[in-house]
């Protein structure tokens, strides 16, 4: 009779490792941003519905980040080889249980699911229908017999999940209004988190590879690949600066604090290479940059607009 594997507690620090705070604050963005627009356009927004709304995506993007682990370590995408910081991989390089993992993760979304029913009661059902889209991408993204990671999609889909559909919850839970507009107004923050994707998928080209993983990066090669990540993070920029100049013109004023204040994180992510060993200085330099971008998005919209917090 053989004996089961004496796995170590799941402790409080590596469930921390596992969700991954260092990422939160660019997930947390999109919802600023649909915040900001809000104001803009009713003049108030409820502090108790943003706080909510704060906490959810927090949550998601921690059972995000924790079924990522899981799903690479059990189809061995993930090894102590190709790992370059082991707070990346948890299953790998400490010994607990991986369904322990993986019920964490269901856990993260139950808990964001019950605190989704506060938004719903003030809200209605849009931000439920919205949330239910965003899990289901949430686990077909790693997990299934060909997950979204697997595919050349998988920035669009985390762009437009992350980015998009939390702006427009966001913003439907603080206006009660469905407004396509915002899915224009949210480009530039897919862009963003699109580009946080393509970052980590650029610098695993060759570890992609071996897990015959179809990702864009692994299509375009890494030349080609760091010539579209360029272009993605100006039209970024761009995108920011002309709708400050079309659609928030009082917010114009800060279009050059924001150039300022980009540039040498932008700098430094344009000059790195996009390799493995490059891998931890290139996600810090696209986190940074998406917290300067949708910060300065949310001040340039809500710019000259009159700023209330109601409960």
């Amino acid at each position: 009779m053989t004996n089961s594997p004496a796995y170590q507690p799941l402790t409080p620090k590596l469930l921390m490792q596992l969700a991954a705070p260092h990422t939160w604050p660019a997930a947390l963005m999109p919802t600023l941003v649909g915040t900001a627009l809000a104001i803009h356009h009713q003049g108030f927004a409820s502090g108790t519905l943003v706080l909510a709304v704060l906490v959810i995506v927090m949550l998601m993007q921690s059972a995000v980040n924790t079924l990522n682990d899981y799903f690479d370590f059990k189809k061995g995408a993930d090894t102590a080889e190709n790992q370059m910081d082991k707070n990346d991989a948890v299953l790998v390089f400490n010994n607990v249980n991986p369904n322990h993992v993986k019920y964490f993760a269901f856990a993260l979304i139950a808990f964001a699911f019950l605190l989704g029913g506060y938004v719903i009661y003030r809200a209605g059902w849009i931000p439920l229908a919205l949330g239910i889209v965003g899990a289901a991408v949430l686990y077909l993204y790693s997990g299934g017999r060909l997950p979204i990671s697997y595919l050349p999609i998988g920035e669009f889909v985390s762009g437009f999940t992350m980015g998009t559909l939390i702006m427009l919850a966001t913003y439907q839970a603080l206006t009660l209004e469905f407004s396509l507009l915002v899915i224009a107004e949210s480009i530039p923050v897919l862009i963003g988190i699109g580009l946080i994707l393509m970052t980590n998928n650029t610098c695993d080209i060759e570890k992609d590879i071996e897990a015959k993983r179809k990702t864009l990066p692994v299509l375009l090669g890494r030349q080609k690949a760091r010539q579209v990540y360029h272009g993605a993070f100006y039209t970024m920029v761009a995108l920011i600066c002309l709708y400050g100049l079309l659609l928030f013109t009082s917010g114009t004023i800060m279009i050059p604090l924001f150039i300022l204040a980009l540039y040498p994180f932008g700098k430094a992510l344009c000059a790195n290479p996009l390799i493995l060993q490059s891998r931890v200085s290139a996600m810090t330099q696209i986190l940074s940059v998406n917290v300067i971008c949708g910060a300065f998005y949310a001040v340039i919209v809500l710019t000259g607009s009159s700023c209330v917090l109601v409960l």
